[in-house]
């Protein structure tokens, strides 16, 4: 067989003769080939954009931050504005996937007189408005007919019930005068609780804690919680509200349940609902409510251990 330098070798093509063609990789210029593909950004175990996660939360701290240690007081604009977004988005969600028609006017100003009357007048101001905005969403399905009325006024009054009820709890917390204390005691907790749960979790997770809810959620992130959400009540109660510190090892675990229950109650709905995320408003997040699920189920346990746990100081 002749060795390769001994053939003949096949003559250039002409460009100019008819049917002649060029074979274009093997003549492109190195420049013009196609560029390698750009890296993923970092996403974390949900699918979202971690860098952009961590900075919006990182801003919403700030602002919670800066409320709290200059006018108290801001608290309640931030919980009604916080309830208000929370609402429409679970509103929107409910009447895009299941046809509901909810009592969107009732329960927006209702919720928004039990978050503002908690301040002056206590759990009386939110049970008043509770019952006042009840009968207002009875008043308001009827004039639709029967068709669908349990259905509609059920979820209505889910959406009153673990939205702006709940939340009205988390203004309880700012009114007594040590009030910015225990709001940022109830913050840290959740806060450390869903923090050391996503991180023991990503790491050593391998039991799946409810795979037909929250596949990647495990029974190590929970422990993880569990240590992490008591590491930050007990420190909280002593440093910033200046009592025993062991009440963390009572107040930790049980807003650990309620925030983990949260959790897992927003992934049931979203399940039923067959939809990914409740809205879109938070860059990396999806909707707001995937923020607040933990904190709203959390709000009424941290006041009333809180309240019962923790005298008042200053």
């Amino acid at each position: 067989m002749p060795s390769s330098a001994s053939r003949p070798r096949r003559p250039a093509p002409d460009a100019s003769a008819p049917g002649a063609t060029l074979d274009a990789s093997a003549s492109a210029p190195a420049e013009e080939q196609p560029a390698p593909p750009a890296p993923e950004k970092p996403k974390s175990r949900a699918g979202r954009n971690l860098p952009v996660a961590i900075g919006v939360g990182l801003a919403m701290g700030a602002v919670v931050l800066v409320a709290l240690l200059t006018v108290r007081q801001a608290w309640i604009g931030i919980v009604a504005i916080c309830a208000v977004i929370g609402t429409w988005e679970l509103f929107g969600a409910l009447h895009r996937a299941a046809g509901i028609r909810l009592s969107r006017v009732p329960v927006l100003v209702g919720g928004q007189a039990m978050i503002w009357l908690a301040w002056p007048f206590g759990t009386e101001g939110i049970l008043g408005g509770l019952l006042v905005t009840v009968l207002g969403c009875f008043l308001w399905r009827m004039r639709l007919g029967a068709a669908g009325f349990v259905r509609d006024v059920g979820a209505s009054m889910l959406v009153l019930c673990w939205i702006p009820l709940f939340m009205a709890f988390a203004t309880m917390l700012v009114v007594p005068a040590d009030g910015a204390a225990r709001v940022l005691t109830f913050l840290i907790v959740v806060i450390c609780s869903d923090t050391g749960g996503y991180a023991v979790g990503a790491l050593i997770g391998r039991h799946p804690m409810a795979p037909k809810v929250s596949p990647k959620k495990s029974w190590e992130g929970f422990a993880g919680s569990i240590l992490f959400g008591s590491l930050g009540a007990c420190l909280s109660i002593a440093l910033l509200l200046g009592d025993r510190w062991w009440w963390g090892l009572v107040v930790g675990p049980l807003l650990v349940a309620t925030a983990v229950t949260g959790d897992l109650v927003e992934s049931l709905v979203k399940r039923d609902l067959g939809i990914k995320d409740m809205g879109s408003v938070l860059p990396g997040h999806g909707g707001l409510m995937e923020r607040l699920d933990s904190l709203v189920t959390s709000a009424p346990v941290a006041w009333l251990l809180l309240f019962l746990l923790v005298p008042v100081h200053g």
